[in-house]
């Protein structure tokens, strides 16, 4: 089981003809249920990104830079994109979205000098190539733009595409979220769409819906392109989504909340029987409540490592002086083979996507001999009624399922206690 079940990827639209047309068809092919969110017909926008794999936002006619202009939907939106921001979930902003996402970041969104409607070029910058979605790009690509507004890029804000009237044409703003401000989403159905709700507008542009057969036979492969690569990196980091989305918001509050485990998480790392000099990991570690035991335990002279995957938890850390901290994922952890005396991880092995996989990485960094500990300050049957479920057959802690998993990660268990009000397991590695 995951932090919290993805819900697909949330489509913010706003206007019953700016759909997500290639970009939806993109995301489905790569088996990601998509969620759209009408705010033209009064859905409302969700508080928390919690739960999604992705976030995407449509544009519309109204203006980013002003809620009272025909928007009220404008805050909420805003809310949802720091959140999202934040929690380092993968982003999709087209026109509207577009100046939206650079003002949650830190930019601004303003009037341009006037409309750029129809086929035009733009041109992909330096960056463009080592850009994860724009790699494959040409130098300089005729697309379909449809707006009259523009925006100042926040600081760190990445520009990959750029044309002389408009310059901000298309960014990144750090390793998971992008904006466009052209509508590379299109297809013939949406050119006709757009025509059909703004006539007028789409009359500055005499020859829109007669060259769109020729404009997006040459478009459609790299746009189809782009969107693939979003659609795989958004299915690819799902299940690490989902966790960096429920903890952030709670990563402030983890260690207040939870204040009184501490001495349980030390009688736990007793356990674990270390010596000083010795080098042990905090696998998952959150907050790093764990690690002022693991360091009474090594000593001055040991090491102590604290890995998590949510840099909101990392930066709690942080704040309480806690250091040997480590971005990382559970199952590929950044250290070289047999380097640990030992590893502690609380409640993350019935969490992580592949648990056998998370026991075998965690064998693979540590020391013949070495200890993992494993523990939890709740029982499964006390957890599990909380949760208002039962203990599941399946579940990976059991010492039914528990015992083997660890024999073929290449762990000897040699303590079980499944308490009312811990869980522990303690095994030594082998080989």
């Amino acid at each position: 089981m995951s932090w919290a079940e993805p819900t697909g990827v949330l489509v913010v639209q706003h206007m019953p003809h700016e759909g997500p047309y290639a970009i939806g068809a993109a995301l489905e092919a790569a088996g990601l249920a998509v969620r759209v969110c009408r705010t033209w017909a009064g859905d409302p926008v969700p508080e928390s990104p919690a739960g999604l794999a992705a976030l995407v936002v449509m544009g519309g006619p109204m203006a980013a830079y002003d809620e009272s202009l025909g928007f009220p939907t404008r805050a909420a939106e805003l809310s949802l994109l720091r959140a999202a921001l934040d929690a380092e979930v993968p982003v999709l902003g087209v026109c509207l979205g577009a100046q939206l996402l650079a003002v949650a970041a830190g930019g601004r969104a303003r009037p341009g000098d006037g409309q750029q409607i129809g086929w035009e070029e733009v041109r992909t910058t330096p960056a463009a190539p080592a850009a994860s979605l724009f790699a494959q790009l040409p130098a300089r690509l005729r697309v379909l733009h449809w707006h009259g507004d523009t925006m100042d890029l926040p600081a760190g804000a990445t520009l990959l595409a750029s044309c002389d009237r408009y310059p901000a044409q298309a960014f990144r703003i750090g390793g998971s979220a992008w904006g466009l401000q052209f509508h590379l989403e299109a297809d013939k159905a949406a050119v006709d769409a757009f025509a059909a709700a703004f006539p007028d507008e789409a009359a500055t542009a005499p020859d829109l819906q007669e060259s769109a057969a020729a404009e997006l036979t040459v478009l459609a492969p790299h746009r189809d392109d782009v969107f693939e690569r979003f659609a795989t990196l958004v299915a690819s980091r799902a299940a690490t989504t989902t966790t960096r989305a429920f903890f952030t918001p709670r990563a402030a509050a983890w260690e207040q909340r939870f204040a009184a485990d501490g001495p349980r998480y030390t009688a736990a790392v007793s356990r674990m029987e270390l010596r000083h000099g010795q080098r042990v990991l905090d696998v998952g570690c959150g907050s790093g409540r764990a690690l002022p035991a693991l360091r009474a335990e090594v000593g001055a002279e040991g090491v102590v490592l604290g890995a998590d995957l949510t840099l909101a938890m990392l930066t709690a850390a942080a704040r309480k002086g806690r250091t040997g901290l480590l971005l990382a994922d559970a199952c590929r952890l950044p250290l070289p083979m047999g380097l640990l005396d030992g590893v502690f991880s609380a409640g993350l092995v019935d969490h992580v996507p592949d648990p056998a996989a998370a026991l075998s990485e965690w064998a693979r960094v540590t020391a013949p001999g070495g200890v993992l500990l494993l523990f939890h300050p709740s029982g499964r049957a006390e957890r599990a009624a909380r949760h208002g479920r039962l203990l599941a057959p399946d579940d990976p802690l059991a010492e039914s399922n528990l015992r083997p998993a660890l024999e073929t990660a290449g762990w000897r268990l040699t303590c079980y206690e499944d308490a009312q009000h811990h869980f522990l397991a303690r095994a030594v590695r082998v080989g």
